[in-house]
């Protein structure tokens, strides 16, 4: 019996001012989502339609999530709305689970006009939790400036939304699924896919597999213990790092996506991966990595717990490239970092002679200098770190890029990085944030600190602290013009830099789950002597935080004793 097409439907809705995607996408608690009528449908509509309508027709869109609460029934939206709004196919991962890195792997494979990843990163899970939509673009990487500016634009006027709500999708079955639409020429189609498969191939052309599998048998076998914190890399650390490169099944941990991550935070970092922490702690294993929930942030650590700085990390794997083949064969090209993230990786670049870009936060900022052939690796402290094998931070390739280290150097974490530190100097660094707070008093904090430092005085002024005395040298707010394509960023970030390179950047964030304000404080100091590189970070940096606290008065400005998280 011929089965009937499905109607394509066209229902009437109104706009919602608080729409305009940030660094990482839309993020808001999930009872938004969930809860506001038409709010979902809303958001995606207006991704949609800020594709051009040439380009839509009949494209293929990659679709996935990190397995988050709500991240099915939005899945399922997405296809429908995907379907009437003329997209010819779809591809999806399995169960709705693509990794952030698989996603952009997918996207340049397939050559899709782009992805929609469902995730709000390290932020807690659940119905309480926190939801989001994020648009990655032809290249694989996230949305431009631009793109998202034209998202925002049609969300304010958005009058209707297109759906076809009689369409039903198995995310549970591999293989083609087909179906015909009213008034539609071709069917619609979508592709359920492995998860792993498409990622694992690129992976398997980047390292030298049989050269970490080595680690990991004979009498020096390297233990290794791997926290996927119930996010979805439990399935890409299963069948990568043990089936294929055979490192003991035990040495993977919470390693079942669930919808709400086993009641944490997904975040990859000392004061949410404690799991891990404490399993370190105990020396029985000589390596450790947690991810968070999407896949694209990573944390490592060392025997006993020896923590690797995210921004030592992508220097020593700048230092450290030619351990890799994927490297060797193409060469390296050059390097970037956001304003953000401590000057270590400069060093590196310096010694190599090659260029260095600083960026403002957000790895879309990245993907132009990837595109253009200007960068080669780049990272963020927000414990993201990635290359141009695609266009997003990548947690696993992180963590395959410190197994070929140790399996090249044939050393041990805390010795590559002491190493690295006698050679060129060591970066103490430090993240303090401050989060939840009121959004007005933190926009206020932010403009009256950059009057502070924008006047011509404060460039001659000199911070004596105990012993110290730190003058300035420089302090602007960060602007950033874009060497291949001239846009300009301002407004990007605080800096404070000292006569003796220490750094001092303060930043206002705004891709939380809409639960008001983050002002981040980041502290970096230089020291060149080996015998000043074991000292405790928090003790060398106090008198940096000292002078952050005394002239921002966050804490008599926003009623805080101090951050709710030190990094």
């Amino acid at each position: 019996m011929e089965t009937s097409p499905i109607p394509v439907l066209t229902v009437q809705t109104a706009p919602f001012e608080d729409q305009r995607p940030g660094t990482n996408g839309l993020r808001r608690k999930t009872a938004v989502f969930e809860g506001k009528k038409n709010y979902l449908q809303n958001y995606i509509q207006s991704v949609l339609s800020s594709i051009d309508l040439r380009d839509r027709q009949g494209c293929t869109m990659v679709v996935g999530s990190d397995g988050r609460y709500f991240s099915r029934a939005a899945t399922e939206v997405i296809v429908q709305m995907a379907a009437a709004n003329g997209i010819g196919r779809l591809v999806i991962g399995h169960n709705g689970l693509l990794s952030t890195p698989a996603v952009s792997c997918i996207i340049r494979k397939i050559k899709a006009i782009g992805g929609i990843i469902l995730t709000a990163s390290h932020n807690p899970g659940g119905p309480a939790g926190d939801f989001g939509i994020k648009f990655n673009v032809a290249n694989g990487g996230p949305s431009s400036d631009t793109a998202m500016e034209r998202i925002c634009q049609v969300s304010r006027t958005l009058e209707e939304y297109a759906i076809c709500p009689d369409l039903r999708i198995d995310l549970s079955r591999l293989g083609r699924q087909e179906f015909d639409l009213e008034n539609k020429f071709k069917p619609f189609r979508v592709e359920i896919v492995d998860s792993v498969e498409l990622y694992l191939q690129l992976l398997r052309n980047i390292f030298d597999f049989n050269a970490i599998k080595s680690l990991f048998t004979g009498p020096d076998q390297l233990k290794i213990h791997i926290d996927a914190m119930n996010g979805v890399m439990g399935p890409y650390v299963r069948r990568i790092l043990c089936d294929e490169l055979g490192a003991p099944a035990n040495s993977a941990v919470n390693c079942v996506p669930l919808e709400d991550f086993g009641g944490r935070p997904p975040e990859p970092n000392l004061t949410y991966a404690t799991c891990l922490v404490e399993a370190m702690k105990g020396g029985d294993f000589g390596f450790g990595a947690a991810f968070d929930a999407d896949g694209d942030r990573y944390m490592i650590l060392g025997e006993k717990g020896f923590f690797v700085n995210p921004s030592d990390s992508v220097a020593i794997m700048a230092a450290n490239l030619s351990s890799v083949p994927y490297f060797r064969q193409l060469g390296v090209k050059g390097f970037a970092r956001s304003v953000a993230t401590s000057t270590a990786l400069d060093r590196v670049a310096k010694a190599m002679k090659l260029a260095l870009y600083e960026t403002p936060t957000g790895w879309r900022y990245f993907g132009n200098l990837m595109d253009s052939g200007r960068c080669s690796l780049c990272g963020e402290e927000s414990f993201g770190t990635g290359s141009d094998h695609i266009r997003e931070k990548d947690g696993l390739w992180s963590v395959l890029v410190w197994l070929s280290i140790i399996a090249s150097r044939k050393k041990a974490v805390e010795q590559i990085v002491r190493e690295h530190w006698d050679m060129f100097g060591r970066n103490y660094f430090c993240r303090f944030d401050y989060e939840g707070l009121d959004p007005r008093a933190a926009f206020y904090l932010m403009r009256d600190l950059e009057s502070v430092i924008s006047d011509k005085a404060f460039t001659s002024q000199k911070f004596a602290v105990g012993d110290h005395v730190y003058s300035v040298e420089k302090a602007d707010n960060f602007e950033y013009i874009d060497p291949v394509d001239g846009t300009v960023a301002r407004n990007q970030g605080l800096r404070i830099v000292f006569t003796d390179a220490s750094r001092l950047v303060f930043r206002m964030s705004g891709s939380g789950g809409g639960t008001g304000a983050t002002i981040r404080i980041y502290a970096e100091s230089f020291e060149r002597d080996p015998e000043r590189h074991s000292r405790e970070t928090q003790v060398v940096l106090g008198p940096l935080i000292a002078i952050a606290l005394k002239i921002s008065n966050v804490h008599e400005r926003t009623g805080r004793r101090g951050p709710n998280v030190i990094t």
